[in-house]
C-alpha cells in the first residue's frame, strides 16, 4: 500500500524538477535576447585574443610558432672578411613580393595587430603609406635565379643544403622561393630604395629565429673596440651578438668621452625599432636574446684566442672577454648567471664579396680626441662646403644624412664617425644606419651638438618633418609607440621608462630646431624639402 502511494508522489516531484529546469533555461535565453550586446559580461575578445597567442598592447603575434620579437645591429667599415661565412652557397636570389604566401603572411601579420594599439594606428597613418617608388631589376641588389633552391639535409634536421645536393622535384604549389631560409629572403628583398617594407611579412619568423635558432658557431668578430661575435645558425643564417655591458638603469658616467663609452645591446635593440618608427627602415633587424655561455659560445667555438680567455669567477659564474681595444680584460669580463647572458642578435647584412659596400666619412665626423674640435665645431657656416662637395651637392644624399642626425640625436648616440651604402646603387640610395650600440646611454642630457647637420644646414625631407609632427602628439606619442613596440622583445623591457621619456623631450627640440629655421628662411619650401607631393 505504501508503495503505491509513492509512485505517484515520485512522477510529480520528477515533473516539478523537469519543468522548472525548463523554466531557468527559458529565462536565460530571453534575458540574452534582451539585453544589449554592448552591456553582454562576455570575454569574448580576451578569449579570442588568447586563442590567437596575441599579447595585449602588442602589434605581434605572441604564440610559439608567431611570437614576434625584436631588433638592431653593428657593422663597421672593416668587418668584410667576417661576413664572408654568410654567403650563400649558390643559393638563387628572388624579389619577396608578390611571391606565393606573402599575402598570408601579410595577413598573419596585421591579425597581431590589437585593437586600441597606438603602433598599429600609426603604420595605418597616410604618412606611412605613401608610395615606394617601382623597383624595376636594376633596382634590386641581386640577379635572380628562380631555379635554385634550398632543401633540408633530412626528415630530421633543421640543416639546409643548396640545390645541388636537394631534390629536384618540388612539392605541389611551392616555388623555389618558398624553400629559401628567412635570412636569404631578407637579403633578396634589399632594393635601392629600402632595407625592408614597412609591413614586411618575413619580420616576426627573421626575428623569431634570431631568438631561437640553434647556434653552431660562436666567433669574435675581429676589429672594433668592444667584443662582438658572429654566431652561425644551421640554416646558413648569422647574427650578430653584442654582450649585455650596462644595466638598464646605469647612465654614461659625465666624464667619459664618446669614444670610449660602452657599447650597449639594448641600444642595438631599440634603434632598430626607432629606425622603423621613424619609416627610415635602414637598420637589419635585432631581436634580444638570452644565451647560454657554457654550450652555445664555450663548447662550440673554434676561435682559439676567444677560448683562452673564458674561466669561473670567484663566484662560480662562467665569464670571458676576449680580444679588443677597450674593456676586454678580468676586469670588465663578461659573466653569466651562472652562465646565461643577455645580448642582441642583428641579421648580417649580405656578404661584401655579393653586395659590396662603400663606407663615407661623415662630414660631421667628431675629433675622437681629448682636446681638439672638428672643423664643423668652429665654422658656424660650414654647411656651405659641405653643400658644394659630392655626393652632397647633388640628390637627396645630404637630406638622408640629416635623417640619421635625427635618429642619433633622439637616442644621443655621439659616435656616428661613418656610415655606409650599397655601391651598386651608386649615390642615389638610403644610407645604412649600422654601429648604434653607444646610443641610450643617457637620459638626463641633451647632447644638441648631435643636431648640427640640421642646425647648418637648414633642411629637412617634408615627410621626416610631418612624421615628427606626428609623433609629438598623444595619439601617436613616440614614447607610447616605442614602449609596445619594445614589448614583445625576448628581453623586455628593454629601456628605462627615462629613457622612453627622453624621447619625447628630445623630439620636441628637433621640432623647435626647424620651427628656427622656418622663421629665418624667406619661403618654407628652403626648408622643407617636399618629398610627399601633394597628396598628404
Amino acid at each position: 500500500m505504501r508503495c503505491r502511494l509513492q509512485m505517484p508522489f515520485q512522477r510529480k516531484f520528477k515533473i516539478s524538477l523537469l519543468l522548472l529546469l525548463l523554466l531557468a533555461l527559458l529565462v536565460h535565453l530571453v534575458m540574452d535576447f534582451a539585453l544589449p550586446t554592448t552591456h553582454r559580461p562576455c570575454g569574448c575578445d580576451t578569449k579570442a585574443s588568447k586563442a590567437m597567442g596575441v599579447l595585449s598592447g602588442s602589434p605581434m603575434p605572441a604564440s610559439p610558432k608567431k611570437l614576434s620579437l625584436r631588433i638592431l645591429q653593428d657593422f663597421s667599415g672593416s668587418n668584410g672578411s667576417l661576413e664572408k661565412s654568410s654567403q650563400p652557397q649558390r643559393a638563387g636570389l628572388q624579389l619577396r613580393a608578390g611571391e606565393p604566401g606573402v599575402q598570408q603572411q601579410h595577413e598573419e601579420w596585421n591579425a597581431g595587430w590589437t585593437k586600441g594599439s597606438k603602433l598599429a594606428a600609426l603604420f595605418e597613418h597616410p604618412l606611412y603609406n605613401i608610395a615606394v617608388p617601382e623597383v624595376t631589376e636594376k633596382d634590386k641588389l641581386f640577379i635572380i635565379n628562380p631555379t635554385e633552391k634550398f632543401s633540408l639535409r633530412s626528415s630530421g634536421s633543421d640543416e639546409w643544403v643548396s640545390s645541388s645536393k636537394a631534390e629536384t622535384v618540388l612539392p605541389t604549389g611551392k616555388t623555389a622561393y618558398d624553400t629559401y631560409p628567412t635570412w636569404l629572403k631578407f637579403h633578396i628583398g634589399i632594393n635601392r630604395y629600402e632595407l625592408y617594407p614597412r609591413r614586411d611579412p618575413l619580420l616576426p619568423t627573421l626575428l623569431r629565429d634570431l631568438a631561437t635558432q640553434r647556434i653552431i658557431s660562436s666567433v669574435q668578430k675581429s676589429g672594433g673596440t668592444q667584443l662582438k661575435l658572429i654566431m652561425t645558425f644551421p640554416n646558413y643564417g648569422q647574427a650578430l651578438f653584442k654582450p649585455i655591458k650596462q644595466t638598464r638603469d646605469q647612465e654614461t658616467p659625465i666624464d667619459f668621452f664618446y669614444f670610449s663609452d660602452f657599447e650597449r645591446h639594448n641600444a642595438e635593440i631599440a634603434a632598430f625599432h626607432l629606425d622603423r618608427i621613424l619609416d627610415f627602415r635602414r637598420i637589419p633587424p635585432v631581436s634580444g636574446r638570452l644565451v647560454n655561455i657554457t654550450k652555445e659560445i664555450w663548447d662550440i667555438t673554434t676561435d682559439k684566442k676567444l677560448a683562452k680567455t673564458f674561466f669561473i669567477s670567484p663566484a662560480g659564474n662562467v665569464c670571458f672577454y676576449g680580444e679588443c681595444s677597450y674593456y676586454c680584460s678580468t676586469e670588465h669580463a663578461l659573466c653569466g648567471k651562472p652562465d646565461q647572458l643577455e645580448g642582441s642578435m642583428a641579421v648580417l647584412l649580405p656578404d661584401k664579396t655579393l653586395a659590396k659596400r662603400h663606407s663615407w666619412r661623415s662630414p660631421w665626423r667628431r675629433s675622437y680626441h681629448k682636446s681638439k674640435k672638428a672643423e664643423w665645431e668652429l665654422n658656424p657656416n660650414y654647411c656651405a662646403q659641405v653643400r658644394e662637395t659630392p655626393p652632397y651637392d647633388r640628390g637627396h644624399r645630404l637630406l638622408d644624412l640629416i635623417d640619421m642626425t635625427i635618429l642619433d640625436f633622439l637616442m644621443g648616440n655621439m659616435d656616428r664617425h661613418h656610415y655606409e651604402t650599397f655601391e651598386k646603387f651608386g649615390n642615389d640610395t638610403f644610407l645604412l644606419h649600422l654601429d648604434n650600440g653607444r646610443g641610450f646611454g643617457t637620459h638626463s642630457r641633451d647632447e644638441l651638438s648631435i643636431l648640427a647637420p640640421l642646425q647648418q644646414c637648414c633642411s629637412i625631407k617634408k615627410s621626416t618633418y610631418l612624421r615628427l609632427q606626428l609623433l609629438a602628439t598623444q595619439p601617436y606619442r613616440l614614447s607610447d609607440v616605442l614602449r609596445e613596440a619594445l614589448a614583445a622583445d625576448p628581453l623586455a623591457p628593454v629601456l628605462a621608462e627615462p629613457h622612453l621619456q627622453a624621447l619625447d623631450r628630445r623630439l620636441g627640440k628637433v621640432l623647435v630646431a626647424v620651427g628656427h629655421c622656418l622663421a629665418r628662411a624667406a619661403r618654407q619650401e628652403e626648408v622643407l624639402v617636399d618629398d610627399v607631393g601633394s597628396g598628404v
